[in-house]
């Protein structure tokens, strides 16, 4: 007998035996599923028994969001008991404050923390200065490089002589207590900020910056098994004996916030959100151009609250996105429109408080000039143009926009009322007066039913020209089926 069969029969047996089959079955269902629990228990045992290494990923620029991402990263490889933190660094630099908040969170680890320069041709420039010095063990792949940490405004340019001299110390200061705290050269990492010196990766193992040059992570779990490496209150002996390394990466929200966290990327997302709510103001039930301009204002502002913004900044940007919605409220005043486009160009001058603030090189945090000039100047001509638009309308009723015709050319209308062989259609949201083409040429009597459907031709003043789809004229006495031209 066949399995099929044997089955069939089991099923179709009496309803007590089928209850006890059914019964057998449940039982035989939870005793798989706690086998499997049982496995999977043992397993997860069993891994616990090696040392769980974190390498964290972090290949981006030193900000708020990659802050948040590596103290929160180092958090969970602590709560995980973690045998010892890697952190893959390669970055150009980027803010002083989010250097200061990664060096405490890595100096306040109770796991210890190795940082790797990685891969070859990576750098630990500016800010990863700063990191690589505060982690326990260093260590950096051939023609990798550390150093070039002095203090600059947040445009990349020269602070003003008082306010250089008073940040450098600071933060040569700030180098030097890393230094002494974690053992290494202090007059050579105070170099790279005084002098903005560099190092390659032989260079900072000769001047005792870094530790070792290895060439991955296996050759840096060989280097580090068995030393001592300093953690938050004392020190750890690091087995990394048949490690189990477990990578973690920025998700890919963290990336996006990251992105849009650009003082530039975030200005124009908020521009291009403003014109895009204007357009909807102007010509309602688009929908289109309104629904992206809210999405664009609303990452535009997520990335505004990820930067260190100023709030006259956000007030100007505020402000002109009143002045523009103004403006479409009343078109051909100019006068809200221009004021918007001013106050916009001020709120992008004003947004990011790192034009004042003492930076670190690697990280853009002005929004540039050329952005300013350019979108700004953009957006205040759009504007003009739309008035004078709305002006040239009101001068002559028969005049209307090329904006508002050529999206109806080679469109298809409802006919509204009978073109005979003049009537109304309805096309692009509006109502038009249409006229059916080659007119002259039609018989006495034809029309185009109410009701049918037309393309559009051409347009001739503030009338359609329209031709018939197929079959779509009547003639007179052929009320069964409509001739085609």
């Amino acid at each position: 007998m066949s399995n099929a069969g044997l089955f069939s029969r089991l099923w179709h047996r009496p309803p007590g035996s089928l209850a006890a089959v059914r019964l057998l079955a449940a039982f035989a269902l939870i005793a798989a599923g706690g086998l499997s629990l049982l496995a999977g228990s043992s397993i997860a045992q069993a891994q616990s028994d090696e040392p769980l290494v974190r390498v964290v990923e972090l290949d981006a620029t030193i900000d708020i969001v990659s802050a948040r991402y590596l103290k929160g990263a180092i958090t969970n490889a602590n709560n995980d008991g973690a045998e010892l933190i890697i952190i893959e660094l390669d970055t150009p630099g980027g803010t002083l404050d989010s250097t200061r908040d990664m060096v405490t969170a890595i100096l306040e680890s109770d796991v210890p923390v190795a940082v790797f320069v990685s891969p070859e041709g990576a750098q630990a420039a500016s800010a990863g200065t700063f990191i690589s010095a505060a982690s326990g063990f260093l260590a950096m792949a051939p023609a990798t490089n550390i150093g070039a940490a002095s203090p600059v405004d947040g445009s990349g340019g020269d602070l003003p002589d008082t306010l250089e001299s008073k940040v450098t110390q600071d933060t040569a200061a700030f180098i030097r207590s890393i230094a002494e705290e974690r053992g290494r050269n202090v007059s050579a990492l105070e170099d790279t900020v005084l002098t903005a010196a560099s190092y390659s990766a032989s260079e900072a193992v000769d001047l005792d910056i870094a530790d070792i040059v290895v060439r991955d992570i296996d050759e840096l779990l060989e280097a580090i098994d068995g030393r001592s490496v300093p953690v938050f209150d004392g020190s750890v002996t690091v087995n990394t004996t048949n490690a189990q390394v477990d990578r973690v990466g920025m998700s890919l929200i963290d990336r996006v916030i990251s992105f849009i966290a650009n003082p530039n990327i975030a200005f124009l997302l908020i521009s291009l959100g403003t014109v895009g709510l204007i357009v909807e103001l102007w010509n309602p039930g688009l929908f289109i151009p309104g629904t992206l301009g809210v999405a664009f204002l609303a990452l535009g502002w997520v990335g505004v609250g990820n930067l260190d913004f100023s709030w006259a900044g956000v007030i100007f940007l505020a402000l002109a996105i009143v002045l523009f919605v103004l403006e479409a409220q009343n078109p051909g005043v100019s006068y809200f429109g221009i004021a918007g486009g001013v106050a916009l160009i001020i709120g992008g001058v004003f947004l990011v408080s790192g034009f004042t603030d003492p930076n670190l090189p690697g990280g853009t945090q002005t929004v540039s000039l050329w952005v300013l000039g350019i979108f700004g100047g953009s957006v205040i001509a759009f504007v003009l143009w739309l008035s004078w638009q709305v002006r040239q309308a009101a001068k002559s009723p028969l005049w209307v926009s090329e904006g508002a015709t050529s999206g109806v050319i080679g469109q298809q209308a409802l006919v509204t009322a009978d073109l005979d062989p003049e009537g109304e259609v309805h096309v692009g949201g509006e109502f038009w007066s249409a006229e059916i083409a080659n007119a002259e040429f039609l018989q006495p009597g034809t029309v185009i039913k109410k009701g049918d459907h037309v393309r559009v031709d051409r347009i001739d003043g503030v009338k359609l020209i329209v031709k018939p789809l197929r079959g779509g004229l009547s003639t007179p006495g052929d009320d069964s089926a409509p001739a085609s031209v």
